[in-house]
């Protein structure tokens, strides 16, 4: 049933019944009438292919049909393989979570998200501990805000039964979003990196010539010897 479906998604020769169709090959595309398409498909011993149906003329391929179909069967099946499952991984927290245990849990979610995965934290309460259901907002409210960069949150925080759910989904690769306490320590490293190499700067500038580039001590030296060769002049 499932080739009978593929096979009637497409109008082959005789079923396609515009005036004029556009032929797509490895040469480009030419716009021709569709019994002089209908007659080169003959010629070549191949089948007239309507791929596209809704553009203006619609697209057709001079191909084989089977091979046709053949062929969208193997891309489909590429496509399929290389799609990615997606699952969803829980963290779970309690109302009073201490912060050991809160670090623990944040790398493991970074790392879910990381790989493409989803993350369903929540905080479950046991008995009078609902009375603290506001403390377990806040939790899942850090722990969104700690995973800027690596997820977007999709449903804030919402109380169902005796749990509050937080859902998060991996960000794209490659464009994440860095938090701004990310940012701020990136600029105060490259201020600092920007100060030593000033300082450093400063430092060469200011360094003493030595007698062997002209500077001031070689001054000095050559006025000493004019002064001794003035002496020595007037003892003669």
């Amino acid at each position: 049933m499932k080739t009978d479906k593929k096979q009637n998604q497409y109008r082959v020769n005789e079923q396609i019944r515009v005036r004029e169709v556009r032929i797509v090959g490895e040469s480009g595309s030419t716009v021709m009438p569709t019994k002089e398409a209908l007659d080169m498909a003959r010629q070549q011993g191949v089948d007239l292919v309507e791929i596209s149906p809704n553009a203006n003329p619609p697209v057709c391929r001079l191909i084989d049909y089977s091979k046709f179909l053949y062929q969208q069967k193997k891309r489909a099946k590429e496509m399929k393989a290389k799609q990615v499952k997606v699952e969803v991984k829980e963290i779970r927290f309690g109302p009073q979570t201490d912060e050991h245990d809160y670090q623990f849990k944040l790398k493991h979610a970074k790392e879910f998200l990381e790989e493409g995965n989803k993350v369903r934290a929540y905080v479950f309460f046991r008995g009078r501990s609902i009375l603290f259901k506001e403390q377990g907002e806040v939790l899942l409210l850090r722990f969104a805000n700690d995973l800027e960069e690596w997820g977007k949150v999709e449903s804030m925080p919402s109380l169902e039964g005796k749990k509050m759910f937080l859902y998060l989904a991996p960000k794209k690769a490659g464009v994440a979003k860095k938090s701004q306490q990310a940012r701020d320590r990136e600029a105060e490293a490259l201020e600092a990196k920007e100060s030593a190499r000033q300082a450093k700067s400063v430092v060469e500038d200011v360094d003493v010539e030595t007698p062997a580039n002209g500077g001031l001590l070689a001054n000095a030296k050559i006025s000493a010897d004019a002064l001794k060769k003035l002496t020595e002049t007037e003892d003669e």
